[in-house]
């Protein structure tokens, strides 16, 4: 008995600590099939111990250390774990400023490595959560009158959904006048909102990996002239676990790989022109209006022709059919937008999905393509920023299957089936887990007839 008690003592004491020092985490990144990314933030000044096991196997664990310095406005961390077993679930505890004695007492957290499917057995079927547009409320900030954030227990119902991975499609936190006029600004916006309580449970519940649209880039409607945009790309790089960040120290745009699904995860702010410059010029195509820039459209290009899944999808912050909108999408810079749709039926490249955020409203948009097969274009808005009604030239969209205004919601994407007979299912998810619409469709009709 006295040993429990001495044990619980112990426990009490390092979860005071942690406290003390932790500003928010710790955050799950990409597991992979050797190796897996874990994020926290701390205190600066603050040393760090991550230790990490086999479940089951606290005596065999392995320790990482790092050290920050007092010295830094903020101190986010990220840690690799590797030499990780396939498809074997691990522990770990992190300790904040560890006495010569720390060790690990019990799990703050766990993970499963990626399973070797590949030539040995059927793709996987799993289920990821994705949704746009979250915003905390800070009153001394905010614009006066109905707060524009909210209710931010919907991350409480998302922590709680069984799920391989969350893909967050931008405006992720929202900056604002304080903010984006300076560096430090841009890193407390981030910092603050990351360290938001109820988001907590989520960060630790499930892998998560991000684009950004124009709120998490800097102010509305942003783009390549944005002054700041090294520093945002820094944040951005600091506050995420990708796999990678664009090339050459440019953007952010990379490709995550799950089972039998690829998702091109694009960069819709780094290169991109006024979305107010004119699409022509002497009756051309203005090559200057862009929204991904050249380099990026040519490393979706060619993704695309190498890769294998079933199903494709290009995630992107901005829509990318909806020939209705009123609003920004790839449709309003035609260049870019032309290329892609010749490039994909000439080179009859199958299963392509694509999935948007900022609308502040969920739908799935149908564009059809003579001789081939139509596309798609998922949007899931807003998580927690505010909502409206569908009015205007949307108010009856022709290309809308599915429409969800005035609600908060997530959406959970959920792939199965034999091979050959792949499905994908989207339910729409409210604050509460009560289901506000799906949609679902087989890999057959993604194909080219």
């Amino acid at each position: 008995m006295r040993k429990e008690i001495l044990a619980l003592i112990i426990s009490l004491g390092l979860f005071i600590q942690l406290k003390a020092q932790l500003v928010s985490g710790p955050m799950l990144g990409p597991a992979e099939l050797r190796t897996v990314k874990l994020w926290i933030e701390v205190v600066p000044g603050t040393k760090v111990d991550l230790w990490y096991w086999k479940k089951d196997g606290i005596a065999d664990a392995k320790k990482i250390s790092k050290i920050t310095s007092s010295e830094q406005w903020f101190s986010p961390l990220q840690f690799v774990l590797t030499d990780l077993a396939i498809q074997t679930e691990y522990e770990y505890q992190f300790i904040l400023n560890p006495t010569s004695k720390s060790k690990p007492t019990i799990a703050q957290g766990s993970f499963k490595t990626k399973d070797l499917w590949q030539w040995r057995k059927p793709a996987p079927d799993f289920s990821f959560l994705t949704g746009s547009c979250t915003y905390f409320n800070e009153p001394v900030y905010d614009r006066p009158g109905k707060p524009y954030g909210g209710d931010s227990s919907i991350f409480l119902t998302m922590s709680k959904e069984k799920a391989a991975f969350m893909l967050w499609l931008g405006d992720n936190w929202y900056t604002r006048e304080v903010d984006y006029a300076d560096e430090w600004g841009m890193w407390k916006r981030a910092s603050r909102d990351r360290a938001s309580p109820v988001l907590q449970p989520f960060l630790r519940s499930t892998s998560h990996l991000a684009i950004w649209d124009d709120h998490d880039y800097g102010p509305n409607d942003m783009g390549k002239q944005f002054i700041l945009k090294e520093t945002s790309r820094e944040v951005f790089k600091n506050y995420w676990l990708n796999p990678s960040h664009g090339m050459e120290g440019k953007g952010i745009y990379t490709i995550w790989s799950y089972g039998d699904v690829d998702v091109f995860m694009m960069d819709d702010r780094w290169w991109r022109s006024p979305d107010n410059l004119t699409d022509s010029v002497n009756g051309q195509l203005n090559k200057d209006k862009i929204m991904w820039g050249h380099e990026q459209l040519e490393w979706l290009k060619q993704s695309l022709l190498i890769s294998r899944a079933t199903f494709k999808i290009i995630a992107n912050g901005s829509q990318i059919l909806n020939p209705v909108s009123p609003y920004d999408k790839l449709a309003d810079f035609p260049y870019e937008y032309n290329e892609l749709m010749d490039f994909l039926k000439m080179q009859k490249v199958n299963g392509v999905l694509f999935l948007t955020g900022d609308r502040h409203h969920s739908e799935i948009i149908k564009v059809d393509r003579a001789g081939t097969y139509p596309l798609y274009d998922i949007t899931v808005s807003p998580l927690t920023s505010g909502t409206h009604v569908f009015g205007g030239p949307e108010k009856n969209n022709q290309y809308r299957v599915l429409g969800i205004d005035q609600k908060q919601n997530f959406g959970k994407v959920t792939v199965s089936g034999e091979r050959g007979k792949r499905n994908l299912k989207i339910d729409f998810i409210g604050v509460n887990g009560e289901i506000l619409g799906n949609w679902s469709i087989d890999e057959g009709m993604l194909k080219l007839k």
